[in-house]
């Protein structure tokens, strides 16, 4: 603990770790940990009861969250002729096609998106061990495989997030940052959560929702109620009117 620095110690005393805390109750905790000099970000980390080694209980997907998440998203687009200028209309950073994976394979890496056209995933499969282990490359089930390339830019650029589970079956996703409201942040976990519990696969056996932790960039993690999954948002907003 001590290699965290003090501040990290203080703020984990003012955590129950033994305590799985309501959503809105650990997203004001969590808001009024958030004390670094920047604007930290807040994510959630779902741990579920999957066997990701087994291909049909693997969870990927994206989500555009009500809120948005703060921060201006780079995207990268695979295109050549007139979806070029569809691209760059729509706000991409960077647009190409060999010339943009040599530039990847050179090291290039100022992107959080990359999207491609069909057409171009001969070339962009050879850059899977780049962009793979990175969680960027472009997948026809996330839509960021699309010959809408115009659409499929704006959505990035708008806050559509990828969500997959890692290797050890769990879910890492920014709500945002600590500038925003209790709501908004309230608002984007209970889209979070929905949308996790809609894409459950159907081989899926025993609990789905082992467990859920809110945290920010620099603090300690809080634990959340995994039953707490449906209704948050409403659910808050009936006790604050009954407590006010």
């Amino acid at each position: 603990m001590s290699s965290h620095g003090k501040r990290y110690a203080d703020d984990l005393q003012k955590v129950d770790r033994e305590r799985e805390y309501q959503p809105a109750e650990a997203i004001a905790l969590v808001r009024s940990l958030a004390n670094a000099k920047f604007d930290e970000s807040i994510e959630v980390h779902v741990r579920t009861g999957l066997n990701v080694r087994h291909a049909d209980e693997q969870l990927r997907g994206t989500i555009a969250l009500p809120n948005g998440v703060g921060r201006d998203v780079k995207v990268a687009v695979f295109a050549q002729g007139a979806k070029v200028a569809e691209a760059e209309a729509a706000g991409a950073d960077v647009v190409g096609a060999q010339d943009l994976a040599k530039r990847i394979q050179d090291g290039f890496d100022d992107f959080d998106v990359a999207i491609a056209t069909p057409d171009l995933m001969g070339t962009v499969g050879k850059l899977g061990r780049i962009l793979g282990p990175r969680g960027k490359m472009p997948n026809p089930k996330t839509g960021t495989v699309t010959f809408d390339v115009g659409k499929a830019v704006r959505e990035a650029k708008a806050g559509k997030l990828e969500y997959r589970t890692d290797r050890g079956a769990n879910v890492h996703i920014s709500i945002g940052k600590k500038s925003f409201g209790e709501k908004q942040l309230l608002e984007n976990y209970a889209a979070i959560l929905d949308e996790i519990v809609r894409a459950k696969p159907s081989a899926a056996k025993g609990r789905y929702i082992r467990s859920i932790t809110l945290t920010t960039t620099m603090g300690p993690g809080i634990h959340v109620d995994p039953t707490r999954t449906r209704d948050i948002v409403e659910d808050a907003q009936e006790t604050a009117t009954v407590t006010a």
